[in-house]
């Protein structure tokens, strides 16, 4: 592949949003991008399990490519890495070490890594694991991009010896998500893919208070749930809802739940992209509790519950006219703080401190 990009970005996914949070983060982030008039190249790791099951397999606001190796990674795309304006690789990219090794011996301007895992990542790391990042690796960017703020930049840094550790939050598309008044469907609904240490809270804070509240109407969908989970007869279960979809979907519930991994919850300050999502189609939130999470929904936006009883209460006594002051706040946040365009432009600004190949926003 020939041509002169703005910006390539290896990640994980852009054409497949199953079982994953990445393809949605970086959708978003690359539509910002071109709003700001970037030409970008996504190359993604050609994998069974995202083969069969691309929900974006042309995207109409960039260049998707794909690669079978890590051979053939350099053999096709070596000259148009080399000559972009920036170079950005994502955490969880297949053979993330032996990708970075090579990008890393073309001595390229402008390279950053993003990581949408950081908690995760520096869990990893501390056991040893080092499957898509070497501890070794993270000095060789210029910045450290992470989907985590707060306390764990610094560590980055200090720790881990990173050049400037950023953080690049995830954003929503306000073109795409937005109300649209269809009727409610659900008192309270969840989104996300199965994980072990998030379903606990799952347990506690949705099919708890269904099971309390036989009357109400609950949802969850998400990919990968165990066979051997007992779900109450009034949780609907969908196991995939495509980014296409998620719009409609946070339009009819009542409530939609936040829940968060343990590990980003030890961090703090890891917004999931379901928040802002939610929160720009103007859907009253409840969420578990971390630091920093005050910072990125203001008092009133929000409900903070660690237990049943706060949900509970919560949707038994909550009027509608406390829902609808609780959407406006949440939704005039996000629009201001939280958009795909402001996201791209911070990026944008991160990159252009390293080249003068990354052109203005139009």
């Amino acid at each position: 592949m020939s041509g002169h990009y703005d910006i390539v970005i290896l990640g994980l996914s852009l054409s497949s949003s199953w079982g994953n949070g990445h393809a949605t983060t970086y959708r978003a982030l690359i539509h910002g991008l071109q709003t700001h008039g970037q030409r970008v190249l996504f190359l993604e790791r050609d994998v069974p399990w995202y083969a069969s099951s691309r929900d974006l397999p042309n995207p109409d606001f960039c260049t998707l490519d794909y690669y079978g190796s890590v051979a053939e990674l350099l053999e096709r795309h070596t000259e148009t890495l080399r000559q972009a304006g920036a170079v950005i690789v994502g955490s969880y990219v297949p053979e993330g070490v032996a990708v970075i090794d090579a990008l890393s011996a073309m001595a390229l301007p402008n390279w950053h890594f993003y990581d949408i895992d950081t908690p995760v990542t520096l869990a990893k790391l501390g056991r040893g694991d080092e499957e898509y990042l070497a501890r070794r690796q993270i000095p060789l960017f210029d910045s450290y991009l992470s989907f985590s703020g707060g306390p764990l930049l610094r560590r980055l840094e200090t720790e881990f010896g990173a050049r400037a550790a950023l953080p690049l939050y995830c954003s929503v598309d306000a073109d795409r998500y937005g109300p649209t008044g269809e009727a409610q469907e659900w008192d309270l609904g969840y989104l996300g893919t199965y994980s072990p240490d998030r379903q606990p809270a799952l347990e506690r804070l949705l099919l708890e208070p269904a099971r309390q509240m036989p009357e109400r109407r609950f949802v969850v969908a998400g990919s990968q749930f165990p066979a051997d989970i007992v779900w109450p007869d009034n949780v609907e279960r969908i196991e995939h809802l495509p980014p296409s979809e998620h719009r409609s979907f946070y339009n009819r519930q009542r409530f939609t739940l936040n829940v968060t991994r343990a590990d980003m919850i030890a961090a703090g300050w890891s917004p999931s992209v379901r928040l802002f999502e939610a929160g720009a189609c103007g859907t009253p939130l409840i969420g578990d509790i971390w630091e920093g999470l005050d910072q990125m929904f203001p008092s009133g936006s929000i409900v903070l519950a660690l237990d049943t009883a706060t949900v509970i209460r919560t949707l038994r006594d909550t009027t509608d006219a406390e829902r609808n002051a609780m959407a406006t706040a949440a939704r005039r946040h996000v629009l201001a703080e939280h958009t795909a365009t402001a996201r791209a432009g911070e990026l944008l600004a991160i990159l252009g401190k390293h080249a003068q190949a990354i052109r203005p926003s139009a």
